[in-house]
């Protein structure tokens, strides 16, 4: 009987956490648990502040047949950058720990979170546990914060940067989200080699999001809870973080405050929430309302009460990151309002799709003109705009699509995983010394 190879997971948000990172790798892990045995390695759940009530710094348990070992962090405040670096200092410490004690490990699967780090720790496990590593980047990190400017420190940038491009070189192979990452990667070694890389697509569960009418009871249910009903609904739905812009995007609600039957309703928890909520508040902007984040189960009602989606990025991010909101967008088949760079993956999307339109970030002016352009469509045309993002998303994004690129990476790396793995150290040494 073939053994079957052993994959370690080291991905930091993980089932039951609200992350969207964690929502994917966890219906990954279990789509891939009859190919594989898996291990997971991630923090206790918090990314919206869920309580986990657990004390032990390392405790194991199972999400069906895949192993799950949880690291106790301390709580992370998103607006203060010393905290974020205890989190992760924190996190980088105990998950190489926790590799380092699991057994047989064949593959270990690493992603960009934390920012360069996550990435380290497959480089340091592979080294040391004579491993091949499998490095999934949804984020280009460094880059990301020099986009928006995280710190003016560009020697941390040139660090950060180096230590992700050696990651890079010494993994088996590169997973990225989009095309456009794909072009970013290949820039970074731009007159060398360029590692293995494959695009894998970010998903949603087709099958549990679909479009559905905002007379459904529970679509109803909610519009009237939250005082939407006969509303023109501009919603953003996800992360409200760093990289998009949403300090300045929600000064165009200003703009509408005469036509009351328009509301931007943001649903989700970040970094930025507080400041956007004080603007909202100081503005006196009542056509601007937050939810927390919605469970799992309800996304396919929630996503649907909106009328257009916002799906942006800060300007600088095209090939750095890809929002992956949109694939739940074009699953409810919702029209999208895109505020992103020309060339960027979801931009692609979109006029593939023809699911919606897309204005450059920082041209807030255009943005508004959009919403106006929205609101006028006919019903019909309104509805059909959405409905084109749905069939794209049918033809080309499914899940079982990625998931099953997914499978075959993973099990060809894990077949390769015992030629070879002796000459590892050596390796290592002359991607160090190419680096230098």
């Amino acid at each position: 009987m073939i053994r079957k190879r052993k994959i370690t997971f080291v991905i930091n948000y993980f089932y039951p956490d609200l992350a969207a990172t964690s929502q994917l790798m966890t219906e990954l892990t279990k789509y891939l648990q009859q190919d594989f045995v898996i291990t997971v390695i991630a923090a206790q759940p918090g990314y919206a502040g869920e309580n986990h009530g657990s004390h032990k710094l390392f405790e194991e348990g199972s999400v069906e047949n895949i192993k799950v070992v949880r690291i106790k962090l301390p709580e992370v405040n998103k607006n203060s950058k010393i905290s974020r670096i205890k989190y992760i200092s924190s996190y980088f410490l105990l998950a190489n720990i926790a590799l380092l004690k699991e057994k047989g490990t064949d593959v270990i699967f690493t992603i960009s979170q934390p920012p360069v780090l996550g990435g380290l720790i497959g480089t340091i496990g592979k080294l040391l546990k004579r491993s091949r590593h499998v490095y999934s980047i949804h984020d280009f990190n460094p880059e990301q914060a020099q986009a928006v400017a995280y710190t003016n420190n560009q020697t941390v940038f040139k660090i950060a940067k180096a230590i992700d491009k050696l990651n890079c070189s010494y993994a088996d192979q590169v997973l990225v989200v989009g095309e456009d990452m794909a072009e970013t990667l290949r820039r970074r070694f731009e007159g060398g080699k360029v590692p293995e890389h494959t695009v894998i697509s970010n998903w949603t569960d087709e099958e549990a999001i679909v479009p559905l009418e905002k007379n459904e009871p529970e679509i109803r249910e909610f519009l009237e809870a939250h005082e939407l009903q006969d509303k023109f609904i501009v919603m953003y739905s996800g992360n409200l973080g760093l990289y998009y812009d949403l300090e300045n995007l929600i000064q165009v609600a200003k703009e509408f405050v005469d036509q009351p039957d328009i509301v931007f309703l943001f649903i989700g928890e970040g970094a930025v929430k507080q400041r956007i909520q004080t603007y909202a508040t100081e503005n006196k902007l009542e056509n601007v309302k937050f939810l927390p984040y919605q469970p799992k189960e309800f996304l396919k009602y929630s996503l649907n009460a909106a009328d257009v989606h916002l799906v942006v990025n800060q300007k600088g991010i095209k090939g750095v990151s890809v929002p992956s909101k949109i694939y739940g967008v074009m699953a409810a088949g919702k029209p999208v309002l895109g505020v992103l760079e020309e060339g960027s993956e979801v931009q692609r999307l979109i006029f593939e799709s023809g699911a919606g339109v897309v204005i450059e970030p920082q041209n807030y002016q255009g943005v508004v003109h959009a919403i106006d352009y929205l609101k006028s469509l006919d019903r019909d045309e309104l509805k059909a705009m959405g409905l084109r993002g749905r069939s794209y998303l049918e033809k080309n994004l499914t899940r079982d699509t990625s998931i099953n690129k997914y499978r075959h990476v993973l099990q060809t790396v894990a077949d390769h995983s015992q030629p070879g793995v002796t000459n590892s150290l050596e390796q290592y040494e002359r991607v160090v010394h190419k680096n230098k």
